[in-house]
């Protein structure tokens, strides 16, 4: 049977480059976003990798366009097998420069919006009896640091809700739910973002492809898993951070002022907090990987790591 698979956040990114992931493996797709620009786009390049594509454009912070998505999707193609949710919206600044309003949508967007997908989704899985559910996580749900809180506190919030998901889908055996959790990621997010620190932000190093994180999250919805995580030094960073707050607190702000924010200057906007903007949509960012960004990102985990196991010895 052809895979149905429905995709949020599908017009850029790592939702852009999933759906193209399951475009090449020949399942039908569902592409959801807020600009119908960016899903024509999209549309064009997984018709070309030989997909039977469905374009609907969606705010997953209105929870009756999400029923709505998933309604389309059921009439097109008669059921709904994988749900990837990736969209997303971030704000740099520390917490007191970021204006509230800014705030509370990213945290609507970003909490609301997975719950408002989830929600849908699950409800569509069990009228059918099966499906999986692969929600987008972030290593800034296992850590904290400093000019990204409305970030963080929306994925801290939705690791722990996809853990709840996950425990009561235990009762339903056709029923997965799944989170991936990519470290940094060379995609437009940050360039999109609202931005109220005076530089763009930049992804810290070590920097992944979108692609390979599209492949991880193809490879869950064969093979479900609890948690997934996508970057070299992603587990290295969660046991400094657990194991060594002290050291991590001290390094943390100047490690994420010379990697996480660029030297361009900006001034303060919104970005694409509360309206889409599709001219910055794209698979890819302008951040791209060379062999010593990944080293240094190593390097700084691996110096968190043996501080952590200093602070443990006494």
């Amino acid at each position: 049977m052809t895979r149905v698979v429905v995709v949020t956040g599908a017009s850029s990114g790592i939702g852009l480059a999933s759906a193209r992931e399951f475009a090449r493996q020949g399942a039908r797709m569902v592409l959801a976003a807020r600009a119908m620009d960016s899903l024509a786009k999209a549309e064009e390049l997984c018709t070309a990798e030989g997909a039977e594509v469905l374009v609907v454009p969606t705010d997953v912070a209105e929870a009756g366009q999400v029923d709505a998505l998933m309604e389309a999707a059921e009439r097109r193609f008669g059921r709904i097998d994988v749900v990837v949710h990736s969209a997303a919206v971030l704000a740099y600044g520390r917490f007191e420069d970021v204006p509230a309003e800014i705030f509370d949508q990213v945290v609507t967007v970003n909490v609301s919006g997975t719950a408002n997908v989830g929600r849908s989704a699950l409800r569509a899985f069990r009228r059918q009896g099966s499906g999986t559910l692969i929600v987008v996580g972030s290593l800034l749900g296992k850590i904290a640091t400093p000019y990204l809180s409305s970030y963080v506190a929306s994925k801290w919030a939705i690791h722990g809700l996809t853990r709840s998901w996950q425990i009561e889908a235990r009762s339903e055996p056709g029923i997965e739910v799944a989170l991936v959790w990519p470290g940094s990621v060379n995609t437009p997010a940050y360039s999109q973002a609202a931005n109220y620190t005076g530089w763009i932000g930049r992804p810290p190093p070590p920097v992944d492809p979108p692609d390979k994180v599209a492949r991880r999250i193809a490879r869950v919805a064969d093979r479900p898993a609890r948690a997934t995580s996508v970057g070299v030094a992603n587990r290295l960073m969660v046991f400094g951070y657990r194991r060594a707050p002290a050291a991590f607190d001290v390094l943390v702000t100047p490690l994420m002022r010379a990697g996480a924010l660029s030297r361009d200057e900006i001034s303060p906007h919104p970005g694409n907090v509360m309206d889409a903007r599709p001219a910055g949509d794209a698979q890819y960012g302008r951040w791209g990987r060379h062999w010593l960004r990944p080293l240094a990102g190593t390097t700084v985990a691996a110096a968190v790591v043996a501080a952590g196991w200093k602070a443990v010895r006494r």
